[in-house]
Order: structure tokens, then sequence, then C-alpha cells
């Protein structure tokens, strides 16, 4: 108890331990509630009523423990980077004469490879590439992370691609390649030959979980968003045909 934040005393004395009269209290009269709350506060400001604010004290307990939580991290912080420096000389001088590149935590780096489909076991295949057929196949209205709006289920069972489409009139969505991808390269570029967007990087198969320790090419694959999928969006379901004038599109 003596490790939690100090809003929980408030919580234990003021509400008995309710932690439901606390949340509703909070959400009903916070300043930062909503909007109402807010124009009543700004029209009669004063120090004592942000002071009593029971959002802003929730937030000021949590960041204050986090502050001290932190400040006695820092000894270890700064042995464990003396750690890290060695031990990344290490990996560097087991693996000459072959160059490593960072690994894109807080780095830049640039990987290399191709679009490819894999095999991740006998009678499976994955092919290079997904399409907006699969957006209305995983569609489900009571999970939010599968929810798909109703203009673009419309723009997709019209098949109003626009120019964007594969030539049998499918939309592609993703693709894969034999790019590697770690933990900070979600939202990288990804180029052509030519050095043309054609995607974004975004996540890795199940089978690259291990790229960290050794790179398969025949299993691992970047999973890349299609710039193609990118520009439908854009223009169709967005509206924002302004921005694609403002690009050099190549087809």
């Amino acid at each position: 108890a003596d490790q939690r934040p100090s809003i929980y005393k408030v919580i234990e004395q003021k509400y008995k331990g309710d932690y439901d009269k606390f949340i509703d209290d909070m959400y009903d009269n916070s300043i930062f509630a909503n909007s109402e709350n807010f124009e009543k506060f700004i029209k009669k400001p004063t120090v004592k009523a942000i002071d009593n604010d029971l959002a802003l004290q929730y937030c000021q307990s949590k960041y204050e423990l986090f502050e001290q939580i932190v400040s006695q991290l820092k000894d270890m912080d700064k042995e464990l980077a003396l750690l890290h420096k060695t031990y990344i000389r290490g990996l560097g001088d087991m693996k000459l004469p072959v160059p490593s590149y960072p690994d894109a935590n807080f780095t830049i780096r640039l990987t290399y490879g191709n679009v490819k489909p894999y095999d991740p076991k006998d009678g499976v295949h994955y092919n290079y590439y997904t399409t907006t057929k699969g957006i209305l196949e995983k569609e489900n209205p009571e999970d939010r992370e599968f929810v798909v709006p109703a203009k673009l289920k419309e723009l997709i069972e019209k098949k109003d691609y626009g120019r964007y489409a594969l030539p049998n009139g499918d939309m592609p969505v993703c693709f894969l390649s034999t790019n590697d991808i770690t933990g900070g390269n979600s939202g990288s570029p990804v180029l052509n030959e030519n050095g043309e967007l054609i995607g974004c990087a975004f996540d890795g198969n199940w089978e690259s979980l291990s790229g960290d320790i050794n790179f398969d090419n025949n299993l691992q694959r970047c999973i890349n968003l299609d710039i193609r999928y990118v520009l439908f969006i854009l223009e169709k379901l967005g509206n924002c045909g302004h921005l694609i004038n403002e690009m050099t599109i190549v087809e």
C-alpha cells in the first residue's frame, strides 16, 4: 500500500475505498471531463478549483510516483549503458568481416529485400499480397479492431477503387517482403529500386519473431501496407483529393 500513488489515500479517506464512486465523481465534476465543465471553469478560474480537481490529482499522483521510481533507476541505467556499449562492440567483432547495421532502436538504418510469398509448413502457402476481400472476411462489428466503416464497405462492395486497383479489379492492401523488421521500424517507408515509395512497413509474420537472433530468408517476412491502398483511402474514403494532387504518382 505504501508504494501506490497518493490518490489511493484520497479514495480511501474521502470515498471510503469506493472506487466506482470516485470514478463517477471525477467524470461528472472534473474540469477536464467535458466541455461544459471546462467552459464553466474558464468563466471563473481559480487555483483552488484546479488543486481540488480529481482528474488533476489523479494525474499528478501518478507522475509523482513515476518520477520517484525513475530517479531510483538512474544509477542502474548508467551501469547498463556502459555494459550495453561493450555488448554491442562484442556483437560487431563477432560478426566480422560482415558489417552490422544498427538495430533501429533510436537509430537510422536501411534494409533491403524482395517481395516474396512463403510456405511455412507442408501444404500451406501464403501469397505475397492481400486484398480488400480480406477486410470483409474479417469484419466483426463486435470487435473494434475489425469494424469496417459503412463508407469503406460500400466502396469495397462496389469495387470503387479508382486508378489504384490491380488489372483484375482487386484492390491490394498489404504485401510481404524479405526485409528485416524489428521494434521501432513500424511506419518506415518501403522503396523500390527506383527510390519510389511503394508502401509502409508495420509488422512481421509469426516466423519473424526470432529475427533478432537469426534471420531466415525462407520464412521471415516483413508485412507492408501497399501505397496504393493508402492513396485509395486518402482519395475515396477521406476525400483528400487536394493531397493527391500535390503528389507525383507513378503508375
